[in-house]
């Protein structure tokens, strides 16, 4: 198993340089069709040039806030509909039922925030934020339906 994200965090937290592993890389990848190992590392390249040197950074930062919306509305949309071609070639129900509760959930803290204020205040960490409440959501009902075992091994109970 290849962890390359991992291994450049742990060396961007060396060298001081903030690092993430990023979801939009699947929509780049999606978006644009390059995959090759050459361009991260141009991007790699380009990176402190953006950061040190002033002119280059201020063409980035020049760029209209309307321009970086459209490209991530359409880098995020691209994430979503990778996690949906994964998500139809499940073929047990019990895991399809899951992400479709997991995904149901997610969105009422926004959508209901009467809801929300009906809760206990304890629990106003998970249920303020739609991503975090999804996950714990998917990761109990994994464990409810196929059992901790399974959810260690990383695969599904047929």
């Amino acid at each position: 198993m290849r962890q390359p994200d991992g291994l450049g965090t742990v060396i961007g937290g060396i060298l001081i340089v903030r690092d993430t592993a990023c979801s939009q890389d699947v929509g780049l990848v999606g978006v644009t069709g390059v995959k090759f190992r050459f361009v991260a590392a141009a991007g790699g390249a380009i990176r402190p040039a953006m950061r040190l040197l002033p002119k280059p950074g201020a063409l980035v930062e020049n760029v209209p806030l309307v321009v970086l919306g459209g490209a991530g509305v359409v880098m995020f949309g691209m994430v979503a509909a990778t996690g949906v071609r994964i998500l139809s070639g499940v073929d047990d129900r019990r895991n399809l039922y899951i992400a479709a509760i997991a995904l149901g959930v997610g969105p009422i803290p926004p959508v209901a925030p009467r809801f929300v204020r009906a809760m206990p205040h304890a629990l106003a960490p998970v249920l303020d934020s739609a991503i975090l409440l999804s996950a714990l959501m998917a990761v109990a009902l994994n464990l409810y339906f196929n059992g901790p075992a399974t959810a260690r091994s990383g695969e599904a109970v047929q």
